[in-house]
């Protein structure tokens, strides 16, 4: 019988890619997602199976990470053998509006995961999906063994969910795994995240639909890559003989100001003659420097990222240039197919990108 996993977050930028990666290697995929008054699947429309068909692998449920009760009967119900646990208040800015909500989901939706698998006794394999975000202001670059100084809410709420992934691998020998991923992006990101915004931005301009973008702090620097390529190390983790925690990402800094001059730069535009500086979009305290120090993941999991800073933007760009029904530069679109010749297994990487973006932009 084919693998069950299940993915909270399914819908989101990396639960949509991991759908993907598990169903071309003949997963069934259970996928949690929350009722909404207007469809909020757009990421995943694409591999959608229709419920009647008893054969469907890919099945979806209404669920909610702060109801304990809804998820146990749905672990217990499923029997699942891997759980990726990606759902959250993910936006590290907003955290800070709503920290509360952000400490409900973000944090205890991981305990109640956890206790659901504990309670029902199911033999699973875990991931929690952690985040740059912990380090805060720890000296670069951070690995497995830096010290966590979290500077959000979102930070906060997510080392949390770290320590009681670790605690109930040693306190009830669950098979847990943290996956501290760093930042990773796509044409499937959502428009508040500030690659997504500055490439969609790029597009607008180009459409003549905008003709300003406003940011915040221009001097924070990230590790930025590629997110489809994270999905199937969280999927290696899974496959290891022995739970453990794993650091991912490229070890290459980028300031938001570098993302903007080789998101304009790729089309020929001067960044500095569109975008203006909002305070309001600044953090009360801010994370300066994250870079990832990867030796572990490259060692135990032969993980390592195929596409850089640059490549990124481009492959973003021509997403969001295609969906304004412009035609895209085409390096993006280029690299896609040179360094991913075998992603038919996933599906047609450009194609569901621009798919991706267009769906995004009619909302």
């Amino acid at each position: 019988m084919a693998k069950r996993a299940l993915i909270t977050g399914i819908t989101g930028q990396d639960g949509s890619y991991l759908a993907e990666f598990l169903l071309s290697r003949g997963y069934q995929v259970h996928g949690i997602i929350r009722r909404a008054s207007t469809f909020n699947t757009r990421r995943i429309d694409h591999i959608y199976q229709d419920p009647h068909n008893p054969e469907a692998s890919l099945v979806l449920h209404y669920g909610d990470l702060s109801s304990s009760e809804q998820l146990t009967n749905l672990i217990y119900n499923i029997q699942p053998e891997e759980i990726y646990h990606l759902g959250a208040q993910s936006h590290v800015r907003v955290s800070f509006e709503m920290p509360e909500y952000t400490g409900n989901i973000t944090a205890l939706g991981t305990t109640r995961l956890l206790e659901a698998i504990r309670r029902s006794g199911i033999k699973t394999h875990f991931y929690q999906a952690s985040s740059s975000e912990m380090f805060g202001n720890a000296p670069a670059p951070q690995n497995e063994n830096t010290p966590f100084q979290p500077r959000s809410p979102y930070g906060a709420a997510k080392v949390y969910a770290y320590w009681i992934t670790v605690n109930y691998r040693e306190a009830y020998r669950l098979f847990c795994c943290n996956g501290v991923l760093f930042n990773h992006e796509s044409p499937r990101r959502g428009e508040t995240f500030v690659t997504r915004k500055i490439t969609r931005a790029v597009a607008h301009i180009l459409a003549g639909k905008q003709k300003k973008l406003f940011l915040g702090n221009l001097e924070s620097k990230r590790d930025w890559g590629y997110a489809p390529e994270y999905v199937e190390a969280m999927w290696r983790m899974l496959q290891q003989e022995r739970p453990d925690d794993y650091v991912l990402g490229t070890g290459e800094p980028h300031s938001v100001k570098e993302f903007l001059a080789a998101a304009f730069g790729y089309v020929g535009l001067d960044w500095k003659e569109w975008v203006e500086m909002d305070p309001k979009y600044l953090r009360p305290t801010e994370v300066d420097l994250l870079i990832a120090d990867t030796a572990k993941a490259r060692q135990k999991l032969s993980w390592e990222p195929k596409i850089r800073f640059e490549e990124l933007v481009r492959i973003m760009i021509d997403a969001d240039m295609e969906a304004e029904g412009l035609v895209p530069v085409g390096e993006g679109v280029a690299i896609l197919r040179s360094r991913f010749p075998d992603w038919h297994q996933w599906g047609n990487a450009v194609t569901l990108a621009v798919q991706s973006a267009q769906g995004q932009a009619l909302e």
